[in-house]
């Protein structure tokens, strides 16, 4: 039986993995029972709820070169301190992420860099995003990465 830090940590990789193969279905999917909070106590403009926002959110976002269908990113998750409450159900994590890119014509680097405040609930035995909060650190050339 997987212990459910570890199952945790999946849905964290997955998050990344669905990103850089350009499924933005897939990742609305991780938050069919969660929300992506813009900025920590932000007004509800900020907020994503739900597994259509979230898609529609990465979609309005996030650019996907016609050629692969991808963004052509690599998003790096590390350093998931994560605290987990059995009895409730719940736990949150704490971890650094860290974008690269590279295009035909960007060489390849690091775009942004920051970290992910995250809370998970058990739901009918699995695990799903509650909120995710992104806290932006660095950012590089993102005229590339993103539509806006």
């Amino acid at each position: 039986m997987t212990d459910s830090a570890r199952l945790i940590e999946n849905l964290l990789y997955t998050y990344a993995e669905r990103i850089d193969a350009g499924d933005f279905a897939g990742v609305g999917d991780l938050f069919a029972h969660g929300r992506i909070l813009g900025r920590p106590d932000g007004p509800p403009e900020t907020v994503f709820a739900g597994r259509d926002r979230v898609r529609e959110l990465y979609e309005r976002s996030t650019r996907r070169y016609e050629d692969t269908g991808t963004p052509r990113t690599k998003h790096l998750t590390t350093n998931a301190i994560i605290d987990v409450d059995e009895y409730a159900g719940t736990a949150t994590c704490r971890s650094s992420f860290c974008v690269l890119q590279a295009t035909a014509s960007l060489p390849l680097q690091v775009v942004i860099t920051g970290r992910y405040l995250d809370t998970f609930h058990r739901l009918d035995g699995a695990w799903w995003f509650g909120d995710r909060t992104m806290v932006v650190e660095q950012t590089g050339d993102l005229r590339q990465h993103l539509l806006f």
